[in-house]
């Protein structure tokens, strides 16, 4: 499940939707993930699709990278799972975990954008005072797309695997994972392939951001990357060019996950479910 997870989120990272003034915003995926796997695997699964972004797309940058592991996996995952956690014990069933996910992922999404304010403060690129109202205004609207969406992926894999959210039985579940790993590969090559040539093309929180503030012209390529902003240069189709960029990324993303969970995932199951829901 950790190789689908990070796929799945790879996908609809690509899925840019429209916030307003112009700006965009995407699922970062690190309290979905967190709240299915546990915030250990979230932290992997969001790292892993970072680094792939980086290395194959150019989307983010080696140099930025660690701060991006920061603000999406650290802060993103294990502090929206901490706000998951306290909120989801007030409430009990599938509808108080979901709705304790939705605002945890909301949560996330504007610490994140925070912590990434002081690293520009920090960086002296720009002033605490300029860099933290307007990074956290535009991700609390960015946050509410967030929480929806996680609060709608939950709803669907409820569905499938209740006990992967609303179980707390402290071992993991002997249903068999096959069938469920390759329909939601389907699923996350079926995102990236149809639906993300046709994402929203204004630029995300960040973007905006270096925009507005005239920071946008201090970023340069360290390396450069196998297809830069998911396009690829032989294929002269834009959104053709888009559909296989994201389909290879998915794929790749998948298998370094799949790698990650033989490597560091106790063979004895996928993950705890205890580390997955909170006791009642």
């Amino acid at each position: 499940l950790l190789g689908l997870s990070a796929a799945f989120v790879f996908a609809a990272q690509m899925l840019n939707f429209p916030v307003a003034g112009g700006t965009s915003g995407h699922l970062v995926g690190g309290v979905l993930t967190a709240v299915l796997l546990g915030p250990s695997a979230g932290v992997i699964v969001i790292s892993a699709v970072l680094i792939v972004q980086c290395l194959m797309f150019a989307d983010g940058g080696i140099s930025a990278l660690g701060a991006n592991i920061f603000n999406m996996a650290l802060v993103g995952a294990v502090g929206g799972w901490a706000v998951y956690y306290g909120v989801s014990r007030a409430f009990k069933g599938l509808f108080g975990r979901v709705l304790a996910a939705a605002f945890a992922a909301w949560c996330s999404t504007v610490l994140a954008s925070i912590a990434c304010a002081g690293e520009l403060a920090a960086s002296h690129t720009v002033r605490w005072s300029v860099a933290f109202p307007t990074m956290a205004g535009v991700h609390m609207l960015i946050g509410i797309g967030e929480g929806l969406i996680t609060a709608l992926v939950l709803t669907a894999v409820a569905q499938a695997r209740p006990e992967l959210i609303v179980e707390p039985t402290g071992s993991a579940s002997s249903r068999p994972y096959g069938a469920v790993a390759a329909y939601g590969l389907l699923i996350a090559l079926g995102l990236a392939v149809f639906i993300s040539p046709f994402a929203s093309e204004s630029p995300d929180g960040l973007d905006q951001t270096a925009e507005k503030l005239a920071f946008d012209s201090q970023a340069t390529v360290v390396v450069p990357a196998l297809m830069p902003e998911y396009k690829i240069e032989r294929i002269s189709r834009v959104k053709l060019g888009t559909s296989l960029a994201g389909a290879v990324g998915t794929l790749v993303v998948f298998g370094l996950s799949w790698l990650l969970a033989r490597a560091l995932v106790p063979k004895s199951g996928p993950k705890d479910v205890a580390d997955i829901a909170p006791p009642q």
